[in-house]
């Protein structure tokens, strides 16, 4: 059945003969505009020559935008190129173009023309779109919003901004998940006939538990972790391996297609159908088989690496001091009492003369893991437990509060402040030549957030501090410490932590390029060390691969002995 031709001829024309598919389907189809005309939607001819976008008169002439819809399927199905689509867009620009255009929403030209373009897009671009806007909301709330912010509301919308900031990210590799594991399959000559709908459950429960894992954290806290919060970041690891193993399968598909065409082959000894359903099981095979390593070595208890670290000018008195160092715990979702217990007893049998934890204790309010903590009240370090704040305690919101629990606790924060000690551990007056300075710095995030009251001042943490005497500082990124000898190259011992060693492969690359130190003791200048421990639980995955959390008994040694 032909098609009236729309008003204004000159403005948008129908294809030509040399275009026109015929056939019982495409005739039923050309003729759905006119009965969705008599329906009363889409796009109808206005009596003035224009056209408007809105519900029409029965019997107007109508732009095919459902028997575009439904080409586009039937297109598909059949490997046809989508010429309806870009005949319908190529139709509303020329009708915008004509100025001729009237909506009932009174949509202007650029936003119609911006519609276009967007409905244009592919999924990962839209996704990326909307990281892009997450991230600008994220970066107003810090700058401008986070002073005028109730500490609650601020919590709140900093997690909600983060979860909805990985999840459009992790759309665009879900993506590619499925189209790897699922479509390429569903298409394979060699698996035609197989019944594929438990395959498609268990990858989208996959892809659906990934994507809760980061919402656990608004809803799923408590003394122990929930099962579910478990299973959700055991399948982000999960993901994460499966996204890079995927990627390098395919860089290895590519390099051997191009080395096959320069030996003036065809193709390779495997036909492509075989090759399609090789990728993917070959890549699901790898990530499982990964993500229960990795599980299994986060679910031992830490190693407990000794140290020892030459320090000029220690007091004889203070040689041999011992320093247990935690950092890294991440009590919240996937990390409760249980772990804390088992920390604080391996720290016991260490029998340190000082316990430090240097950051990223907690990912949730003092108020939701009291019970998770109050293991820490049992520390008996001769001399005291110190705790500095990480990036993590900032997005909790709730530091102050923090700071008191850990006081009752007798864990003391050293807010950008200093203790001076003894090798009796009672603090000097300013006289004496046996004590050595212990400071700690508030985290260089308290900064970027405009958390009031907080951030890194390293003068006012080394008040007091004499050159002539060691000074150790606790600092929670190695970014922070790089600062800190900048500003102070005196300074005999940095501890910091914040990269847990990558935690998981392939992130150790990212963590190694992103930190002025990765992981372990290191030299700088003459006399001075910096100390970086790879976490003593993790963040968020339960998963180790490539890492191993660790309790680090530093000792400090005169270089005479």
């Amino acid at each position: 059945m032909m098609q009236a031709p729309l008003p204004g001829a000159g403005v948008c024309k129908r294809p030509g003969p040399a275009a026109a598919v015929t056939g019982p389907e495409e005739e039923a189809e050309a003729a759905l505009p006119e009965r969705r005309g008599e329906a009363g939607g889409g796009w109808r001819a206005s009596e003035g020559g224009g056209h408007s976008l809105g519900h029409g008169p029965p019997g107007a002439a109508l732009l095919p935008a459902s028997a575009a819809a439904a080409g586009r399927g039937r297109a598909a199905r059949a490997g046809k190129p989508d010429l309806k689509a870009s005949q319908l867009d190529s139709c509303l620009k020329d009708l915008l173009s004509s100025g001729k255009v009237e909506t009932d929403l009174d949509v202007s030209p650029w936003g119609a023309e911006t519609m276009i373009a967007l409905r244009q897009l592919s999924l990962e671009a839209k996704a990326a779109l909307a990281a892009a806007g997450v991230f600008f909301s994220m970066m107003v709330s810090r700058t401008y919003l986070s002073g005028n912010l109730e500490i609650g509301a601020r919590r709140w919308l900093f997690r909600l901004q983060l979860a909805l900031f990985a999840n459009a990210l992790m759309l665009i590799g879900s993506l590619y998940i499925w189209r790897s594991t699922v479509t390429a399959l569903f298409h394979s000559p060699a698996l035609e006939g197989v019944c594929f709908w438990p395959w498609k459950a268990a990858i989208l429960t996959f892809l659906g538990l990934a994507h809760a894992s980061f919402f656990t954290m608004l809803f799923l806290v408590a003394e122990e972790p929930y099962f579910f919060s478990m299973a959700a970041y055991s399948s982000l690891g999960a993901y994460i391996i499966m996204i890079f193993f995927l990627f390098i399968l395919g860089c290895m598909e590519q390099g051997y297609q191009l080395l096959a065409w320069r030996g003036g082959r065809a193709g390779g000894s495997l036909d492509k159908s075989r090759k399609s359903v090789l990728k993917p099981v070959l890549a699901v095979a790898v990530t499982a088989v990964l993500s229960v390593i990795g599980l299994l070595n986060a679910a031992q208890p830490p190693a407990v690496k000794t140290v020892e670290v030459p320090v000029h000018r220690l007091p004889p008195s203070m040689n041999n001091l011992k320093i247990a160092l935690l950092s890294d715990i991440h009590l919240g979702p996937t990390v409760g009492r249980t772990k804390m217990e088992t920390f604080v007893r391996m720290v016991e049998a260490l029998e340190p003369d000082i316990t430090v934890i240097v950051g990223d204790l907690s990912d949730s309010e003092a108020s939701v893991l009291r019970t998770a903590v109050e293991p820490l009240g049992r520390l008996h370090s001769r001399l005291g437990t110190y705790f500095v704040t990480g990036n993590h305690e900032y997005y909790t919101s709730d530091v102050n509060n923090w700071f008191e629990l850990l006081k009752s606790l007798k864990v003391q924060p050293l807010h950008n402040e200093n203790v001076k000690v003894t090798a009796s551990g009672t603090a000097a007056a300013g006289g004496g030549e046996d004590w050595i300075c212990l400071a700690g710095v508030d985290d260089i995030e308290a900064d970027v957030l405009h958390y009031s009251g907080h951030g890194m001042d390293l003068s006012k943490a080394l008040d007091g501090c004499s050159p002539d005497h060691v000074t150790v500082l606790l600092a929670h990124q190695p970014l922070a410490a790089k600062w800190a000898l900048q500003a102070r190259p005196d300074i005999n011992l940095i501890l910091s932590g914040h990269t847990h060693g990558g935690q998981i492969f392939p992130l150790n690359v990212g963590a190694y390029l992103l930190n002025p130190f990765f992981v372990g003791l290191y030299k700088v200048g003459q006399s001075t060390f910096v100390y970086v421990s790879p976490g003593t639980a993790y963040y968020g995955i339960p998963m180790r691969l490539g890492s191993r959390a660790e309790i680090t008994e530093i000792i400090l040694r005169s270089p005479r002995t």
